[in-house]
């Protein structure tokens, strides 16, 4: 089924429901109230200086934990366009401030800072320091707030909150979940980055979700690097909500809030809109949305795409009647459905049902190589980290196209702010956690391959198979119940439910070697024998519940030669239920699901 306009326009307007959360979760007027409290605790004196400098303030809250960011004096347009220069992350190196390096990559080897915002965090670092070893350990890379973390601030403020905001995401344990990230709200910010850094941030999918910049209809500072360059080079990051008192709404595609930013304002209507400004306006949203007051929300939806367009207009402040649009409107409608139409043929033109559909091709080659190579007496792990006969070959061009694929639809659906617990329809959830369990076994073998490669987890896994492994987690949490004779009775035909079983494998393996090796330290066998005590159990664990594949008990597998292995440096008078259930035979009642 391809894309229909239809479809875009449903994916166009869900940011006017993300905009009705937004304002519902009360973040936005607790943090307002958290900068304007900073504001009323700055010293006369300090507003009074020539110099900026930047205070920060930490709140505890019953739901959130807020950090407030602000400058004194209070910051101006001129303090923007006075540092309204980029520096290049060659030139930060060059200073000796490499802070953000971790931003660069081989794709994506240079980004740009807003100067007036880097001179500030790196005046500022000190403190920015000393307020990081408050809220995180190094150690451990987690947070140390019993609540989700809030980072914001007003105008150059949230520049800093922003980079701010960074810094901790690269700091914060790789597997962390969404809640436990740090969510940075900005109010009236300018934009602080180039494409590079846009770029950076996009290919980091969970941190460009973590940004949500406000920026209201009349306000100039969000828009003071796009309407005062004829061609800008600062570009935006994260989502946006754009508000006025008429309403309010989210859009997180950078192309279409580069042109919202240069529509929605001319010299006359421009204003420097202060955090009181703000917190007036979100008062103003949360009644009207409670009461339905003037809001846009809720409104019947037509389906087609221009009046999708002149409703999310109406919503962040364009005064705009069916019987009246001037021409400006009108071209701002007009290149907005252009954009979306553009994005709708992208979309067709690798139809993700069709996409779909090839992935589904690739899986049956898969499925029958499995089942050859169990014919053979070997399981399909083995076969391919042996890469004996063509056909094993053949497989490394199936797997690259299906890790390909999965890698942009993980990214894809994780881009996009989700409510909890939404993360996958089912129906590719299903094909994902198939796909995660045939295929991670593959990459497990090749990371093996190479000599003296250890801890796969850490140091090979794709970030793609832990949140599709997180997902489905979370998904069988809530249908989770007893093991049922249906599942015993198919054992023989199921993937190994572990996708990381063989690396368990392989890490048995290597503990063998190593407590049988005479060169091997005492701690590096102490090591070696508590893992193999782990490792029993957790097979045993996985058999008693037929999570794992009958072939893994095959004559030439890697488990049958762990298991050869252990029975030799293992004493005789060792026992456990595993070594009970492998020299009964019992592997064969297992096969049967009559275990």
């Amino acid at each position: 089924m391809s894309i229909s306009v239809c479809d875009t326009f449903s994916r166009f307007i869900s940011g006017l429901d993300l905009a009705d959360l937004v304002v519902n979760a009360d973040l936005l007027q607790l943090s307002c109230d958290a900068i304007e409290d900073l504001h009323a605790e700055t010293n006369p004196h300090q507003q009074l200086s020539s110099t900026l400098s930047v205070r920060h303030k930490l709140v505890q809250q019953s739901n959130c934990t807020i950090i407030a960011f602000a400058t004194s004096p209070l910051c101006t347009k001129d303090h923007i366009l006075k540092g309204g220069d980029l520096v290049s992350s060659s030139t930060l190196k060059e200073q000796k401030f490499p802070l953000f390096d971790f931003l660069r990559s081989n794709g994506n080897p240079s980004f740009s800072i807003l100067r007036v915002a880097i001179n500030l965090f790196k005046d500022y670092f000190q403190e920015l320091s000393q307020l990081k070893d408050q809220i995180h350990d190094s150690t451990t890379e987690e947070l140390l707030v019993n609540s989700r973390l809030i980072v914001t601030g007003h105008s150059l403020g949230g520049t800093i909150a922003s980079l701010f905001t960074l810094w901790l995401l690269d700091n914060i344990k790789k597997t962390a979940g969404r809640n436990q990230l740090p969510f940075c709200i900005t109010f009236g910010s300018p934009l602080i980055g180039d494409q590079g850094l846009q770029r950076a941030i996009s290919e980091h999918s969970q941190w460009n979700s973590c940004f949500l910049h406000v920026a209201a209809f009349k306000d100039l500072s969000p828009r003071i690097f796009i309407t005062s360059q004829p061609d800008p080079q600062y570009k935006p990051f994260g989502t946006y909500f754009f508000c006025s008192e008429l309403g309010c709404n989210c859009v997180d595609d950078p192309e279409v809030v580069s042109r919202l930013l240069k529509s929605t304002i001319t010299p006359v209507s421009a204003e420097e809109m202060g955090i009181d400004d703000y917190s007036g306006t979100v008062k103003h949203l949360k009644s009207g949305l409670i009461m339905k007051d003037n809001s846009q929300l809720g409104q019947p939806v037509t389906p087609s795409l221009r009046p999708g367009m002149i409703l999310q207009l109406k919503a962040i402040g364009f005064e705009i009647t069916d019987q009246q649009q001037n021409n400006s409107i009108n071209d701002l409608i007009s290149e907005l459905e252009r954009h979306e139409n553009q994005m709708a043929q992208q979309m067709k033109a690798i139809d993700l049902n069709e996409k779909l559909n090839m992935v589904k091709i690739r899986m049956a080659y898969l499925e029958w190589y499995k089942k050859d190579c169990k014919a053979k007496g070997v399981g399909y792990y083995d076969s391919y980290k042996n890469l004996s006969f063509k056909r094993d070959r053949e497989v490394t061009k199936h797997k690259k196209v299906l890790s390909d694929y999965w890698k942009k639809l993980v990214e894809d659906f994780e881009r996009k702010p989700q409510k909890e617990g939404a993360f996958m329809r089912e129906t590719w959830l299903f094909a994902g956690t198939n796909y995660r369990r045939m295929v991670e076994p593959l990459d497990i073998a090749q990371y093996y391959k190479q000599t003296g490669k250890r801890d796969y987890l850490t140091h090979g896994r794709s970030r793609h198979y832990i949140l599709l492994e997180q997902w489905q987690k979370e998904q069988t949490e809530k249908l989770a119940g007893p093991l049922n004779d249906k599942k015993k009775q198919s054992v023989a035909g199921i993937l190994t439910e572990d996708s990381c079983f063989w690396m368990k494998v392989e890490e048995a393996l290597i503990s063998c070697k190593l407590l049988r090796d005479e060169t091997s330290s005492t701690s590096e066998k102490q090591s070696a024998r508590e893992f193999l005590n782990t490792f029993e159990q957790y097979v045993m664990d996985q058999i008693n519940n037929y999570a794992v594949s009958p072939e893994i008990f095959l004559e030439k597998s890697s488990f049958t030669k762990w298991w050869k292995d252990f029975q030799e440096i293992i004493e005789t008078s060792h026992n456990s239920p595993l070594t009970d259930f492998m020299k009964k035979g019992r592997d064969l009642e297992y096969k049967r699901g009559q275990f």
